[in-house]
């Protein structure tokens, strides 16, 4: 099992305080990431500031956009592979222009990269984005893999949806992996049939062991009438990660960190299919050996990757002392 660790692109405001995200602090995260022995590191997408946020603190947050990120967190590192956890696509109007940019920083990095692409947490995000637009962010994620699907692999291509069109298109140079490894995100069974029909994996968060384990039997599923072998399919979630010396502390501390604050604005969108079941039992939250456990009985379930996981820290330093715990006292248990 790949193990991955979250990188503060976009997550000042949300998942840590105002400031944390200052460009050595990116960079020196991802840096200890590779020390530590991560797999990759995964950023994600924001454009504008969430309301909830706006509402907490007196100033704005950084969100970097990841992809340029990534060219300066690749030229810093030597190993360690970069991912989009998420790529927000309805957030993306030309999609030749985002292939273009793919393929530049699968070049410059020597295949370090991989994608996870979804429709986006947040809706006000969108909106704000296109305020009079009375679409499906689902379709365009459909329509979005389909494209970057043929502009990767066909050497001149056309296609004519309703939200991406373009014509005689030749991207050149393709992915300078083989096959630039793509994941579909979200919790809901129709992202399992998207990774199922166009992309390499299924990326969902913070979901109870027991979903993903429905999850993964419905992938499977699906992938055989589909006539893919799942074996080729990655199963990857996202959890959030703080480990204490008892598991009344671990939680003590989670509690009082910006991450559980982010988890309960998501309660209404990515997370509403979790019910009442606390963040801190869904998650990697306890002593060592409670996490442990908990990351063996996801390995059951089926999951492949724990990828891009987000330790709840208050600030940079408390991050990183996370990460190296869980490297040297969970990480060897569980790969």
């Amino acid at each position: 099992m790949r193990v991955s660790a979250g990188l503060p692109t976009g997550m000042e405001g949300l998942t840590y305080p105002i400031p944390f995200s200052d460009p050595e602090n990116v960079i020196r995260i991802a840096q200890g990431a590779e020390k530590f022995g991560y797999d990759s590191v995964w950023g994600n997408d924001h454009m504008t500031t969430q309301n909830y946020v706006r509402a907490e603190f007196p100033v704005p947050p950084r969100f970097w956009e990841p992809l340029v990120t990534y060219a300066f967190v690749l030229s810093e590192t030597k190993t360690i592979k970069v991912g989009t956890g998420i790529l927000v696509l309805p957030m993306r109007h030309d999609i030749v222009v985002a292939a273009k940019q793919i393929c530049t920083l699968d070049h410059f990095g020597k295949g370090r990269l991989e994608l996870g692409i979804g429709i986006g947490a947040y809706r006000e995000e969108f909106k704000a984005l296109q305020p009079d637009a009375k679409i499906d962010r689902g379709d365009i994620v459909d329509e979005g893999l389909q494209a970057l699907n043929l502009l990767f692999r066909e050497r001149v291509c056309s296609f004519d949806g309703q939200y991406y069109k373009f014509k005689d298109v030749e991207l050149f140079p393709k992915p300078f992996q083989k096959k630039l490894p793509i994941y579909v995100s979200g919790n809901h069974a129709n992202n399992i049939e998207r990774a199922v029909k166009w992309a390499d994996g299924w990326l969902p968060a913070g979901m109870h062991v027991d979903r993903i384990r429905s999850g993964v039997k419905n992938l499977r599923e699906q992938a055989d009438k589909a006539g893919r072998d799942w074996r080729e399919i990655e199963v990857c979630p996202q959890f959030i990660v703080h480990i204490g010396k008892t598991r009344e502390a671990a939680v003590e501390s989670f509690r009082k960190s910006q991450m559980n604050k982010h988890l309960v604005s998501l309660s209404k969108s990515t997370l509403k299919g979790q019910g009442s079941v606390p963040h801190e039992e869904i998650n990697l939250i306890g002593t060592p050996a409670e996490v442990v456990e908990k990351a063996l009985a996801f390995k059951a379930a089926g999951v492949t990757h724990l990828l891009g996981l987000y330790f709840a820290a208050n600030s940079v330093q408390e991050l990183l002392d996370q990460m190296q715990l869980f490297a040297e006292e969970v990480m060897p248990k569980v790969k």
